[in-house]
């Protein structure tokens, strides 16, 4: 029994007639008898009551046809699913995004992400950029968005943008305010690092920042990253970061004098992407491409 058979006998079925149904399935007639014939002889049933004004349907044919519909359409189901896959219409997407210091269009890019492919499920999953780096390698990741630094040679990597560095400060302590902060007024105070080695690319680029201009800071490792806002707001540390949203109670957000940034990536395995995270790849590669051209604009 072929899926053709069940098409024709539906075709016959629902146009009473065998040279209606003929030219609907556009098969000549005399085949179209033939392939009922032996559709009949396989299942030992009479399927249609024949006269001279066409065919009805016996009662197994009444209740083969309820079948054959659900048969049919499971199918197409079928068929339709693996189209979308191969669309990156369906399928899933787990997406890690390093906590800490955050690129701000990752949502917007999500949003836009679900919105044209909704039949995707998307999974997210936050942590440090290394255990995110870790997961990714191992297979248990699709994509990682991370600031920039966690790349390595069986890695793709797209550029997402960057964001101004900015110092969180608690709202009591004597460097809060408002404007720009210049960032010699760090000498000897307290900087929060997470002091984890899955963190380390984030910890390093702090250090490496105040470096740069000749900043003698205290340290101040050992705080998990989910704590540095408590930790800041309890004027315990300066923790250096991007601009966060929301931005927590009792903090002050100052971007640094002389401006920096900090770049973010998507990275994923060097290996063919699915359909779903092909998809996931174009949409932010269209987004970053619309932004860069704005940006050259202005």
């Amino acid at each position: 029994m072929e899926l053709r058979h069940l098409r024709y006998f539906v075709a016959i079925a629902e146009e009473r007639s065998f040279s209606r149904a003929a030219e609907r399935v556009w098969v000549a007639q005399p085949a179209l008898s033939t392939q009922i014939r032996q559709l009949e002889a396989e299942l030992g049933l009479r399927l249609f009551e024949r006269h001279s004004r066409g065919v009805d349907l016996t009662a197994a044919g009444e209740q083969f046809l309820e079948r054959t519909r659900v048969a049919l359409a499971a199918v197409e189901t079928a068929a339709a699913t693996g189209r979308e896959l191969e669309a990156g219409l369906t399928g899933k997407v787990r997406l890690g995004i390093a906590n800490g210091p955050r690129w701000r269009h990752v949502w917007p890019l999500l949003r836009r992400f679900t919105r044209e492919r909704r039949g995707v499920e998307l999974t997210i999953v936050e942590a440090y950029g290394g255990t995110l780096w870790h997961e990714l390698r191992d297979r248990r990741l699709d994509a990682v968005v991370a600031p920039a630094g966690h790349a390595s040679p069986d890695l793709k990597t797209l550029e997402l943008g960057s964001e101004a560095w900015v110092a969180l400060i608690g709202s009591r302590h004597r460097l809060a305010g408002a404007g720009p902060l210049a960032t010699m007024a760090f000498h000897g105070e307290p900087i929060a690092l997470t002091g984890h080695r899955d963190d380390a690319v984030h910890d390093a680029a702090v250090t490496e920042l105040l470096a740069e201009f000749g900043v003698v800071a205290e340290y101040a490792p050992g705080i998990p990253g989910p704590a540095v806002p408590a930790a800041v707001a309890e004027n315990e540390v300066i923790a250096l970061t991007t601009m966060p949203d929301p931005l927590p109670a009792g903090v002050h957000a100052r971007r640094l004098e002389p401006r920096r940034t900090l770049g973010f990536e998507l990275l994923w395995r060097s290996e063919v992407p699915s359909a779903a995270l092909a998809g996931l790849l174009s949409v932010a590669a269209g987004g970053t491409n619309q932004r860069r051209a704005l940006a050259a604009v202005a």
